[in-house]
Parts: C-alpha cells; sequence; structure tokens
C-alpha cells in the first residue's frame, strides 16, 4: 500500500484559500449584493425574494415567515403590537428581507387609517400578520379586520404574530382565494360595506378582486381602496382602473420598496359612488 504524504504548507494554503473564499462570499451575501440591488426593485425581488430565501429555507429547513415568528417571539413584548412591528421591521432590516408592507410605507398605511377611521377594513393577503397588526392596533373600539390569507402556512404564522401582539379580538383571519370568499362577505361575517380595503396580494388580482367587491356591494360611497406594490412590482391595469374611472378619486403616495431604495408606492382611491 502507498502511503499518501500531505505537505503541511499545501495543506495550510488550501485552507486558508477555502476561509478567504468563504469571506468573499459571506462579504458578497451580506453586503455588497443587497447594496447593489437596492435601487432596482426587481433585481431586489430576485435576490431577496427567490435566491435568498430558498438558500435559507434549505440551509435551516424552516421557512421566512417562521423566521420572522421567532423574531417576534425572541424580541417582541407579548400584548404590545408597536414592539411586534418594530421587531418584525428590525428582523426585515438587518437580517432577512421579507416582503411586507415595512416601516417607510406602514407610516403611510398608519395616516391613512387614522384619516380614515374605520369601522370595517379588508385586507386582502395576510402574509405574516405585519400589515395586520399595523392596521388593528389603530382601530377605534368596536372596529375589525378581516383579512384574507390564501397560504394555509402563512396564515398559521400569521394567527400567531396577531395573538403576539394582542390583538386578535379585533382580527379575523380568513383563510382562502379573495374570489371565492368575496361574494359570501355579506352572509358570512354580516358586513354591508368596508370603509376600508387594503390591497397587498397577489397583483393580478387587484383589479378583479375591486370589480368583484363592487358587484357585491361591498364598496360603497365613500370607501377607500389602499392598494401596496403599485409600482414594484407593479399593478398597471389596476391603476388605468381606478385612475381613469369618474367612481374614483385617486392619489399616488410615492415611496420606496419594502427596506430598500427602489421606488415603490401606495395608491389611495375614494369610491365616488354611481
Amino acid at each position: 500500500m502507498t502511503a499518501i504524504f500531505v505537505c503541511p504548507r499545501m495543506l495550510l494554503s488550501l485552507l486558508s484559500g477555502l476561509i478567504m473564499g468563504a469571506a468573499v462570499l459571506f462579504v458578497l451575501y451580506r453586503w455588497v449584493i443587497p447594496m447593489a440591488v437596492q435601487y432596482h426593485g426587481g433585481l431586489a425581488l430576485l435576490w431577496h425574494d427567490v435566491i435568498v430565501e430558498r438558500a435559507l429555507d434549505t440551509l435551516t429547513r424552516t421557512s421566512r415567515p417562521q423566521r420572522i415568528l421567532k423574531a417576534v417571539q425572541t424580541k417582541a413584548t407579548v400584548g404590545d403590537p408597536q414592539s411586534v412591528i418594530t421587531a418584525i421591521d428590525h428582523f426585515c432590516r438587518h437580517r432577512e428581507w421579507a416582503m411586507n408592507v415595512g416601516d417607510e410605507k406602514g407610516s403611510i398605511l398608519d395616516s391613512v387609517v387614522n384619516e380614515v377611521s374605520p369601522v370595517t377594513v379588508l385586507e386582502l393577503g395576510t402574509y405574516c400578520g405585519y400589515s395586520t397588526v399595523r392596521i388593528a392596533r389603530l382601530l377605534p373600539p368596536g372596529a375589525c379586520v378581516i383579512t384574507l390569507e390564501f397560504n394555509p402556512d402563512y396564515a398559521a404564522i400569521a394567527r400567531q404574530v396577531i395573538k403576539w401582539s394582542g390583538l386578535e379580538d379585533k382580527v379575523q383571519l380568513v383563510e382562502g382565494a379573495s374570489g371565492d370568499w368575496i361574494p359570501w362577505m355579506k352572509e358570512h361575517f354580516g358586513v354591508q360595506a368596508f370603509d376600508l380595503v387594503f390591497l397587498d396580494h397577489w397583483k393580478e388580482r387587484y383589479l378583479p378582486d375591486t370589480k368583484l367587491l363592487e358587484e357585491c356591494g361591498l364598496i360603497q360611497k365613500g370607501t377607500v381602496l389602499l392598494a401596496d406594490n403599485v409600482i414594484c412590482p407593479g399593478t398597471p391595469d389596476y391603476l388605468e382602473y381606478v385612475r381613469n374611472s369618474p367612481h374614483y378619486n385617486s392619489q399616488y403616495y410615492r415611496s420606496h420598496l419594502e427596506y430598500t431604495k427602489a421606488e415603490d408606492g401606495l395608491e389611495k382611491s375614494v369610491f365616488l359612488g354611481y
């Protein structure tokens, strides 16, 4: 049998190369690439929402929503909704990006909720419950949010986040497709119409769901529609509809894609009646 001799110097050189390569990859992952995609929404979504999320899901054997929940349970105070919001914002800015409305656009959402002071709110797209908590914490006594989430795994996480915030009495979370649930809103929840509708689900559903809400009489004169991500990823058909319809008065709030410098914004549309 022939003995294999490994030169210590070669081994040290190989080890140094591996450490240097790992360091370079870490710097690219942690700082260089995130900085490079900060100003381009499409690249930011590709990097954060596809490449990084899939890699971390594989490495940690957890999902991004599960990691968000862990951050809430670690950093937020039970029964304190603001601490839940702060914990998620910190996680998304400093640990791992996530596509919730975010702190910058969240402030715009807050101002609209305070302005409207709604009693009935419909949220389309719960995800992990971040925007649900933002809305519910500002509602007057007796008001509630009905929030729809298609993905049952997201809904399970959102329920825990909402409960952690202490706002479960103001929130009704429903699992299922918006197109299936909207026609049953009046019968199932006893809602005649909504004062505020926050659209933050699948972007291709913004327009058909708005029209479905109209057909079902769930939008009344004065109802405010607030739509997120109208620039990135974008909702051109929805914007064309609400901006050109004589039944809506629309205003664009320019902002940035959550936790980046890429342009995005919210579209506020007040229903004027027929």
